[in-house]
């Protein structure tokens, strides 16, 4: 049963691994404008360009994440502000998140 499910995943991982990511050079205001609408819908800026094209979109949760691109610099000046060792990257992570929760925890739409 396990190693089914393993090979499920890994079809899974071939067929995104054959999908062509394609990204649309349209200036700030459009971006906004998709973002907002985006949000406004429940969806990620994928599945609303996806909507827009009239392309199908997959109804089934995902996993809602923000990112961030980290070089060696953007770490090592993270390690030092939360005084942890560089290599620590998950107590890095942790603590950078902390700073967000806090962060939006203020905010009128996260106390609805």
């Amino acid at each position: 049963m396990k190693k089914k499910k393993i090979l499920q995943k890994w079809e899974q991982e071939e067929k995104a691994i054959k999908a062509t990511q394609v990204a649309f050079d349209v200036g700030e205001k459009i971006q906004y404008v998709i973002r907002k609408e985006a949000l406004d819908r429940d969806l990620n800026p994928s599945d609303r360009i996806r909507e827009l094209l009239g392309l199908k979109i997959s109804r089934k949760p995902k996993r809602l994440r923000l990112s961030i691109s980290l070089n060696g610099a953007d770490m090592k000046f993270l390690a030092q502000k939360f005084d942890v060792e560089e290599d620590n990257k998950l107590e890095i992570k942790k603590r950078a998140a902390e700073i967000l929760i806090k962060h939006a925890s203020k905010s009128d739409e996260v106390k609805k």
